[in-house]
């Protein structure tokens, strides 16, 4: 793979990530159209179509997205381009996260390459966005009280 290949291949992503921030439909041009999506509590989807579908249900529950960009720690590998980063928010009945407690706002994406199309995209993050998930905070989080 060219260094010019990779080049483009981040700077893809940086868009991608700042036309989601927007809440731009845009982004799914940056996509094959037969791409494949992982998100936690949502699973698999396939097509543009299912992207679309995502989105608008993680939407129904954001106001604001924003992610560090500038921030990204990229890593390539062949096709693959892993993106660890920071994330943060307004929910759409006003609660800004992350609590820099519980939730701290990382996530890691795993974007496979088709060329200069996203082929797929699993994103990694705790979608309890909030901390609102009681049982499972305290089960899981070491400062909270069993």
């Amino acid at each position: 793979m060219t260094t010019d290949l990779t080049a483009q291949r981040i700077a893809i992503i940086r868009r991608a990530f700042a036309l989601i921030d927007a809440g731009d439909p845009a982004v799914l041009d940056l996509y094959t159209d037969d791409v494949e999506l992982f998100f936690p509590k949502f699973g698999i989807g396939h097509g543009k179509q299912d992207m679309a579908e995502f989105a608008q249900r993680l939407w129904t529950d954001l106001s604001t997205l924003q992610h560090d960009i500038d921030g990204l720690d990229i890593m390539v590998a062949g096709d693959r381009v892993i993106v660890e980063g920071r994330e943060w928010g307004t929910t759409a009945s006003g609660h800004p996260w992350p609590d820099h407690h519980i939730s701290t706002g990382r996530f890691c994406n795993v974007f496979t390459f088709r060329d200069t199309l996203i082929s797929a995209v699993h994103i990694y993050v705790d979608p309890d966005f909030t901390s609102t998930h009681e049982a499972k905070v305290r089960q899981l989080h070491r400062g909270a009280a069993a």
